[in-house]
Order: structure tokens, then C-alpha cells, then sequence
């Protein structure tokens, strides 16, 4: 591990994050979760599916 990673977790031990900041960050990775899930069973309109591109060479 490296010393810098270890300060930074100190520093973050000392002050942790407020209960918004905590929530926020919860919630952005619900919403990044749910949109993943809903790709994989199909049900995300075609507008949202992403073409592949043939690459000129």
C-alpha cells in the first residue's frame, strides 16, 4: 500500500464525509446499477444502445 493511500485514509478518518455526501454518492451508484440491469435484461430503448463503429484504416 502505498504511504500517500494511508495519509489520505487517515485524513478521512479525522473528517469523515457528511451524510449527504454519503447519500449522493449511495445514490449515484443505485442509479448506475438499475441502468447496467435494465441493458442486460433488454429493456433500455434502442436510443440508448451504443453501435459499433467500423474504425477506417
Amino acid at each position: 500500500m502505498n504511504l500517500r493511500w494511508l495519509l489520505m485514509a487517515k485524513r478521512w478518518a479525522q473528517n469523515p464525509p457528511s451524510m449527504g455526501r454519503v447519500k449522493l454518492v449511495v445514490g449515484v451508484i443505485v442509479v448506475c446499477l438499475l441502468i447496467v440491469g435494465a441493458e442486460k435484461l433488454g429493456l433500455t430503448p434502442d436510443w440508448m444502445t451504443a453501435d459499433r463503429v467500423r474504425r477506417i484504416q
